[in-house]
């Protein structure tokens, strides 16, 4: 049986209604707008925990489909067939900004709330989101990406991706009091908002969150973090699949940096690890048993071994499968993401300049 012939459960309004929510104050539309491409794994459970949300007022799901290579499109389609809250459109590029945008265009009301297709919701979201939103004034409103795995290496890359050392002090990962940062997770935004910003930029094919909270901070809004809203994420279930993902988040971040000539110490940590261990390793073998070259082999040597000691202890109280595989996550990030700055094409950086 194929993922597309499996059931697909939906949960009603009436099934999510609290008793009293007919004394609630009507609150704003939400659009929940969901880029999607290739997500036949994840996306029901997706769209059900939206739909789960008791939001005390209107609300849509408007799900983008890109072309896939699975069973995507009519997941989606059985989908909306069975609830009228939900809508497809297409997004003949699948790029992630071009959906967004297209979800963007066709969204009927006031809020608009960004959703991936392998992301779940918790339970309050949509309430606190709006509740947030409203109460500080703020231009976006988002929470923190809580990673989440199923399998040993799945679980270890979600591990990796809260830990400072897998990506760094950034609040959305790794948690951290209320307030102002310059990006959350995903978002919540004013439809009016997104519109007057022009939306996403559809240059982006990465970063375009980062982006676009620069772009809303520059004009003068305060982007909000609230540790309350959490979103399970669900990580890439291979190296070859992180690795990927990661380089590319390491090429677009420089052609972000170079849009809006941001960097910090952060984002050069990857690269230069990369070309100090490689020029390292480079110089050692070349050396031969020059006490020199000793030395400079000591400095690969020392990130193998700071990796492995750090995945043990990001990794403590997981599985030992999951453990042993931490130290290849955390390089496989570390690299993929370094190697992905360096040799971000200056074409591709020129082809996005203001």
């Amino acid at each position: 049986m194929s993922a597309a012939d499996l059931p697909v459960t939906v949960t009603h309004a009436d099934d999510v209604t609290d008793a009293g929510a007919a004394e609630t104050p009507a609150r704003p539309g939400v659009s929940v707008v969901m880029p999607i491409l290739n997500e036949e794994r994840h996306l029901a459970d997706a769209v059900q925990r939206v739909l789960a949300q008791r939001y005390p007022g209107p609300l849509e799901i408007v799900l983008a489909i890109g072309p896939c290579r699975d069973a995507t499109r009519q997941i989606a389609r059985r989908l909306a067939a069975a609830d009228a809250r939900i809508r497809v459109v297409d997004n003949p590029s699948g790029r992630t900004p071009d959906g967004l945008n297209a979800a963007l265009a066709a969204a009927r009301h006031e809020i608009v709330v960004r959703v991936d297709g392998h992301a779940e919701l918790c339970a309050g979201y949509l309430t606190t989101a709006v509740a947030e939103l409203e109460r500080t004034g703020a231009v976006n409103v988002g929470g923190i990406m809580d990673a989440q795995g199923r399998t040993p290496f799945e679980r270890a890359v979600a591990a990796a991706m809260k830990s400072r050392l897998g990506v760094g002090s950034a609040r959305f990962h790794v948690g951290g009091g209320a307030g102002a940062a310059d990006t959350v997770y995903l978002g919540v935004f004013r439809r009016d908002t997104l519109l007057a910003a022009g939306g996403y930029d559809p240059h982006f094919s990465r970063a375009q969150d980062w982006e676009l909270n620069h772009r809303l901070r520059q004009a003068g809004g305060t982007v909000w973090f609230t540790p309350q809203l959490r979103v399970t994420y669900r990580p890439r279930p291979n190296v070859r699949a992180l690795a990927k993902q990661y380089f590319e988040y390491g090429r677009w971040r420089r052609v972000v940096a170079a849009r809006h000539a941001t960097i910090s110490v952060r984002y050069l940590a990857p690269p230069a690890m990369v070309v100090a261990t490689t020029a390292a390793a480079v110089a050692g073998v070349a050396g031969g048993r020059r006490p020199w070259a000793r030395a400079a082999l000591a400095i690969p040597a020392g990130y193998a071994a700071g990796v492995t000691a750090g995945g043990m202890a990001v990794g403590r109280g997981e599985s030992p499968r999951t453990r042993a595989l931490l130290p290849i996550v955390l390089a496989t990030m570390h690299w993929s993401w370094g190697l992905g700055f360096l040799t971000s094409p200056a074409a591709l950086r020129r082809n996005t300049a203001s």
